[in-house]
């Protein structure tokens, strides 16, 4: 165990709201612990980052629900796509990677289904990764684009979206053939898509309420072609 974390009443105490250096035993004792569930936990490379999301901001909860309800609207012009919006879920690749993203979409009917019993997490050597996962970025936008992002593409998540609140903003990558996520202006997961439409749609934000947003982002992909 490395000498930043020494004990669980230690732990407790100690939210780690910048990157340190762990061991997995480290990151199972955030895990494990039941006395705070609102921790959200990444581990990548031996460092762990545990963030206290405490009672979820307006801001960002405003654009975590106007994005479930964008998945909705874009596959209801798809019925015959099978999705599965797990956003929240702790994604868990033993023992080297974990992470807890905004956004988790799998598409197919291989989506991963709990059974009584079992952990509540997505366990990754049983499942395969979801195909697109998000991060909604109020006071995390820094990490949420360098050692995140180093995460996710070292979990092969083939797309990830990382979405700016303070700024109405949205970053797209896709993994290239060396395992590198490059910036994209269209998704893959969802088809058609361009991502400029994304951030149209947040910037109703500044006009109206996430409701009135989704419901103008339905107008625009209604003249949309998707195949």
């Amino acid at each position: 165990m490395t000498a930043s974390i020494t004990t669980v009443s230690e732990k407790n105490a100690k939210i780690l709201h910048h990157w340190q250096p762990a061991t997995w035993e480290d990151y199972l004792l955030y895990r494990d612990d039941r006395t705070n569930n609102r921790m959200r936990l990444f581990f990548h490379e031996n460092y762990i980052l545990v963030i206290d999301m405490g009672w979820e901001g307006i801001n960002h909860a405003t654009i975590n629900e106007l994005f479930s309800m964008l998945f909705i609207l874009w596959f209801i012009q798809k019925p015959e796509q099978i999705f599965s919006s797990l956003g929240g879920c702790l994604l868990e690749k033993a023992p080297k990677q974990a992470g807890a993203p905004d956004l988790v979409l799998y598409l197919g009917d291989d989506y991963p289904r709990w059974t009584e019993g079992e952990p509540r997490r997505i366990d990754l050597n049983r499942w395969r990764v979801p195909n697109l996962i998000g991060e909604v970025s109020d006071t995390t936008l820094a990490t949420d684009l360098d050692q995140k992002k180093r995460l996710y593409a070292d979990m092969g998540i083939s797309e990830y979206w990382v979405i700016d609140v303070q700024c109405l903003r949205v970053f797209a990558f896709q993994l290239d053939a060396n395992g590198k996520y490059r910036e994209c202006d269209s998704s893959l997961a969802l088809a058609g898509l361009p991502i400029s439409l994304l951030a149209q749609t947040l910037g109703r934000l500044k006009e109206g309420t996430n409701g009135s947003a989704a419901a103008w982002f339905a107008q625009q992909i209604a003249s949309l072609k998707i195949a």
